[in-house]
C-alpha cells in the first residue's frame, strides 16, 4: 500500500504506541527521540528552503539547554539560488584549553523523497516493526540528533571539557556543499583543530541476526563527480523521422557506459578492510572478501564483490546514470537529450582522468561532456590513537568489547572530504548500527532500527568525555 493523505491519521496512531512507552526511557533518551522526530519531520531537501527552520529549532533547544548566544553561530549561504544556513556550536573549555579543539561534523539536509512512491509518508517519523521510518532517519539526522543531544546531556551534567568541542552542521551536503566549503575554510582559518570527527559515516555492521560483526571507521572516501552528457539535433516533426535521433544516440552512449567496468583498484587500507571484514562476514561474501584481500586479481572474488552493492565501491571507480531528460513535445523530434552520470572515483585517480575514460568508452564526438559538480579530491586520513581508544571504550560500554575496529574507504561522499583536502585527519565514527544494505539511505523507505537508535545514544557521550577530559 502506498502513502495517501488519508493515511495521516493511521500514521499518527502508529506514533502513539512508542510514545506510550516514553516513561520507560530515561529523560535523555526521551529528549533525543523528540529531537529526532522534530528534525526528521522538517523537509530539509533541496527546493524546500527548510534548512533555516531546522536551524531555528536546534538553536532554541541549545539555548534552552544552557548554551549562550556567544556559543552559537548561524551563517547564511546561497546554494545554487536557494537560501541555506550552517550552524556552529562551541562547547568551550573550562579555563585555558589544554589541547587543540575537536571539530564534529554532521549535515542537516537530506535527499528529497516523493511521498507517492513511499509505503509510509517520508517526512513523518513512524515507528513500526522495530524500525524508525522516514527520510533522514539514517542519513544524517541521526548523526545530528546524536551530537546535539550529547551536547545538551553534557551541559546538563555540568561537564567541563579541557578543550573546545565545536559542532559544525552544514546545510547542503547532499547538493552543492556551499555551506560545507565555507565552514571548512572558517575551521581552517579560525579553529585549527587537532582533527575532525564526522557523524555521517562509520558505525557497526551487523549480521542477519543483528549481532555486531565489526565497527567501521571511515578514513577515506571516494571523489564525487557528476557529468552531464548531451546530444543535440536539429529535430523536426515527429511525422517525418530523421535517420539520427538525439534520444537514441544518447541511449547508445549510456549503454556503453553501463557495460564498461573500470579497472579493479585497491590500497593497503582497502585490502586490510576486506581482510578484517571477511573474517567476520559469513557465507560467500565473506569468502570473497578474504580471497580478494589475499589476491586482488582473483576474478571470482572480484565478480562476487562487484555484484554486491555494499562492496562494489571498494573495488574501483564506479560511474552510473542517475538522471535523464529529453525532448520538448510528444509530436516533435528531440532537439536535445541529456543524462547525468555520477561517478565515485577511487583515490589516486583524478576527475579529469575519469572524464577522459568515459569519453573513450562512449567514442562519439557528438556527445558533449560537462562537469557539473565542483568538489575536491581528498587523501586518506591517519587514525588518531586517542580517537581509536575512545571508540573502543564506547563499544566496551555497550557490551561490544572485542568487536574488530577497522578503517575503511566510503563509496559515498561526505563533508569530510573538504577537511581532508585541507590537511586535517578526518575520521567518521558514527554511532549507528545496521545490517548490510538495510538503511536505504537516499532510496525508498529509509529506516533505522529502534534498537540502533537507542543503543547508539551513549556513543558520542563516552567518546567526547574521553577525548576532552573525563571529569
Amino acid at each position: 500500500m502506498r502513502f495517501t493523505p488519508g493515511l495521516l491519521l493511521s500514521a499518527a496512531l502508529l506514533l502513539a504506541a512508542p510514545m506510550a512507552l516514553a516513561e520507560e526511557r530515561t529523560a535523555f533518551e526521551q529528549q533525543a527521540r523528540e529531537i529526532y522526530q522534530t528534525v526528521v519531520e522538517i523537509r530539509t531537501a533541496k527546493g524546500q528552503a527548510k534548512v533555516p527552520v531546522m536551524v531555528d529549532y536546534l538553536v532554541r533547544e541549545l539555548k534552552a539547554g544552557g548554551f549562550a548566544d556567544a556559543d552559537i553561530e548561524v551563517t547564511d549561504y546561497d546554494s545554487a539560488g536557494e537560501p541555506v544556513q550552517g550552524l556552529m556550536v562551541w562547547y568551550r573549555a573550562e579555563g585555558p584549553p589544554k589541547q587543540k579543539p575537536i571539530v564534529l561534523l554532521a549535515h542537516m539536509d537530506v535527499v528529497d523523497a516523493l511521498p507517492d512512491t513511499w509505503t509510509r509518508y517520508p517526512f513523518e517519523l513512524i515507528e513500526e516493526d522495530g524500525y524508525f521510518f522516514g527520510r533522514g532517519t539514517a542519513d544524517n539526522k541521526y548523526g545530528v540528533t546524536s551530537l546535539v543531544a550529547t551536547f545538551l546531556r553534557l551541559k546538563a551534567e555540568g561537564f567541563k571539557p579541557d578543550r573546545d568541542l565545536v559542532l559544525v552542521l552544514s546545510g547542503d551536503e547532499e547538493t552543492g556543499m556551499f555551506s560545507t566549503r565555507a565552514q571548512a575554510k572558517y575551521v581552517d582559518e579560525k579553529i585549527k583543530p587537532a582533527y575532525v570527527l564526522n557523524a555521517d559515516s562509520g558505525g557497526l555492521t551487523l549480521d542477519a541476526d543483528g549481532k555486531a560483526l565489526l565497527y567501521n571507521v571511515q578514513a577515506a572516501e571516494k571523489t564525487f563527480a557528476s557529468f552531464e552528457l548531451t546530444v543535440s539535433n536539429p529535430g523536426g516533426h515527429s511525422s517525418a523521422p530523421r535517420a539520427d535521433n538525439a534520444i537514441y544516440e544518447l541511449a547508445d552512449a549510456l549503454k556503453k557506459i553501463e557495460a564498461y567496468k573500470f579497472p579493479v583498484m585497491h590500497s593497503p587500507m582497502t585490502l586490510a578492510s576486506f581482510r578484517s571484514a571477511g573474517a567476520q562476514t559469513p557465507g560467500p561474501l565473506g569468502k570473497a572478501m578474504l580471497a580478494f584481500a589475499a589476491n586482488p586479481a582473483d576474478e571470482a572474488a572480484i565478480a562476487a564483490l562487484r555484484a554486491e552493492p555494499s562492496t562494489v565501491g571498494s573495488t574501483g571507480t564506479t560511474c552510473i546514470a542517475t538522471m535523464l531528460r529529453a525532448g520538448h513535445a510528444d509530436n516533435a523530434l528531440p532537439q536535445r537529450a541529456t543524462a547525468t552520470i555520477n561517478c565515485r572515483i577511487f583515490p589516486g585517480i583524478s576527475i579529469a582522468q575519469t572524464e577522459q575514460t568515459l569519453k573513450e568508452v562512449v567514442s562519439n564526438d557528438g556527445v558533449a561532456f560537462k562537469l557539473i559538480s565542483n568538489l575536491v579530491e581528498s587523501p586518506e586520513s591517519k587514525l588518531p590513537e586517542d580517537v581509536m581508544a575512545a571508540v573502543a571504550k564506547a563499544l566496551a560500554a555497550r557490551g561490544l568489547e572485542g568487536v574488530p575496529i577497522l578503517a575503511h574507504m566510503s563509496s559515498g561522499g561526505t563533508d569530510g572530504l573538504f577537511y581532508r583536502n585541507l590537511g586535517y585527519d578526518t575520521v567518521a565514527i558514527g554511532s549507528t548500527a545496521a545490517k548490510l544494505n538495510d538503511t536505504f539511505a537516499h532510496g525508498l523507505n529509509e529506516r533505522l532500527s529502534v534498537d540502533a537508535f537507542y543503543g547508539g545514544l551513549d556513543h558520542w557521550y563516552i567518546v567526547l568525555k574521553d577525548l576532552a577530559g573525563a571529569e
